[in-house]
């Protein structure tokens, strides 16, 4: 069943601006508005809609988001790859995560071991 733009947005729990920043993007196509009332998005543009959210959600571009829904009719190797690219920098950057994560664990130790008011571990640290 159709919606308006704005009960589409409501319904996805999203602005209206993003229904119309996807249609600038080429994400989505915009209905033809008829000659009386508004413009009827059909169920087919609120699913896809779901998917570029769900698939933000995954930490996906909007630019890969769309590359993602132009694969749809190609092979299922060709979204593979770019899930795999993707799934590569997602262990990047946990690696990078974890390694931050010790060097703040360690300038807390720092820190609660510091008799010297006048100087920070974690300011120090920061410094060239």
């Amino acid at each position: 069943m159709a919606a308006t733009i704005s009960k589409v947005a409501r319904q996805l729990d999203i602005n209206v601006e993003t229904v119309r920043y996807y249609q600038r993007r080429g994400l989505i196509d915009q209905p033809i508005k008829p000659a009386v009332g508004y413009r009827q998005y059909p169920v087919e543009t609120v699913n896809r809609i779901r998917f570029i959210k769900r698939a933000q959600e995954l930490g996906f571009t909007l630019d890969e988001i769309a590359n993602l829904l132009s694969l749809n009719d190609r092979p299922c190797s060709q979204v593979k790859e770019l899930a795999e690219r993707k799934h590569f920098a997602v262990k990047e950057k946990i690696s990078d995560l974890h390694r931050l994560e010790k060097a703040l664990k360690v300038l807390l130790i720092q820190c609660q071991n510091n008799d010297d008011e006048s100087h920070c571990p974690v300011i120090d640290s920061l410094q060239p």
